[in-house]
């Protein structure tokens, strides 16, 4: 049987979650993996859901589902020639007359016509994904059996409803649940930059006549899509992360800074609901193990879900603090003026440095990670 008749009918889904900088790591997983797999490989998963900075690498791995480790090679090329100004304005004068131009805004008319609001300038994210991602490759990879589908992840402004876009084989419908749904479409940069639109750090992006933000706000499941798309063996690189000593100061007396406000609120959103989700589906597979064989096969829809999770080992936060100095003068001073500094207990600046030889070690971090567990790897992916 060939490797691509087997992968198509594995049902291995991976699913990458967001984290702004931190989706680095996510390449370097990525990477080890595919040292697994012969070379020329197809993409060991056909199925791709991806989320915030995970949406971007799910559909850079869809354009090369037919060999997988040249996808991760353009992929981690990229990440690891990053500069700031390659994801958004970063010199002091567009810096700030953005920020000028948003305060002016406010003051318009309710008839004049108005351009979302932003901390920072996210246009030449734009032009990066315009420039290193060929859309029309997906639909070709669907075709000729190496992709079955892959779905990016947005929150809906105007409905506060999760919404997954997902191109697909025709035989997968879109469906409708409490708070989300999945909508056939055929995927673009808009789609990318709603996935990845940090609430209020980057602007929300129309599509049709509904407004989006970032997958992870209003993300209560999110590992529905990847089952809802048929994918019955899950691998989730995740950004959970362990707090190291530099972090421990329970008995701090201060109050705590805006800067780890701020980090806990982006923690809740990217982090919170996937280990709540993977609490609720491991409850369901131990529910369902209780029901005998007959009574499954009449009920359809009752399957069993298994999961391979991969978290970082060492603390983000601790690896963005010695990096701190690589941000920008400009958005160094911006961030100083709302009281936000190079404060070791906050995970802001982890979201937002992306500095090449922070997504380096990121990289390398994942890379290493990967490899302590390559034999259960590749035991989970049949490689």
């Amino acid at each position: 049987m060939s490797h691509k008749r087997s992968y198509k009918n594995s049902k291995n889904a991976l699913v990458l979650t967001g984290g702004g900088a931190r989706a680095a790591y996510q390449v370097g997983v990525l990477s080890a993996i595919s040292k697994f797999a012969p070379r020329n490989h197809p993409l060991p998963f056909p199925i791709l859901c991806g989320t915030s900075a995970g949406a971007i690498n799910t559909t850079a791995l869809a354009c090369y589902a037919s060999c997988f480790q040249l996808g991760v090679k353009k992929l981690e090329w990229v990440w690891k020639n990053l500069t700031t100004s390659r994801i958004y304005h970063s010199d002091p004068y567009r810096v700030f007359s953005h920020i000028f131009k948003g305060i002016f805004a406010s003051f318009q008319a309710d008839y004049a016509s108005k351009t979302p609001r932003s901390l920072l300038n996210n246009a030449p994210l734009r032009l990066l994904l315009n420039e290193v991602i060929d859309y029309r490759r997906i639909d070709n990879n669907i075709r000729k059996d190496f992709l079955t589908a892959i779905s990016i992840t947005t929150s809906s402004y105007s409905s506060g409803d999760s919404i997954s876009f997902f191109q697909s084989e025709s035989s997968i419908i879109p469906w409708f649940r409490a708070k989300r749904r999945g909508i056939p479409s055929m995927i673009n940069s808009d789609h990318l930059l709603a996935s990845a639109s940090i609430p209020l750090v980057f602007p929300s992006i129309k599509i049709h006549n509904e407004h989006y933000g970032d997958g992870s706000i209003h993300q209560l499941s999110p590992l529905s899509p990847a089952i809802h798309l048929g994918g019955e063996k899950l691998f989730i690189i995740g950004v959970e992360q362990p707090k190291e000593p530099l972090h421990a100061r329970e008995n701090n007396p201060h109050p705590p800074t805006t800067a780890t406000i701020a980090g806990h609120l982006l923690d809740g959103i990217f982090s919170d609901t996937l280990q709540s989700d993977l609490e609720r589906m491991n409850r369901v597979n131990n529910t369902l193990s209780l029901i005998n064989q007959e009574n499954k096969r009449t009920h359809e829809g009752l399957k069993n879900i298994n999961s391979f999770v991969i978290n970082p080992s060492h603390d983000f936060n601790a690896i963005a603090f010695e990096y701190y100095h690589q941000l920008p003068l400009a958005i160094r001073l911006l961030l100083r003026t709302m009281g936000i500094a190079n404060d070791p207990e906050s995970s802001i600046i982890s979201y937002l440095l992306f500095d090449k030889q922070y997504c380096q070690h990121l990289i390398k971090l994942g890379y290493q990670d990967a490899l302590a567990q390559e034999q259960r790897i590749r035991e989970y992916l049949e490689l």
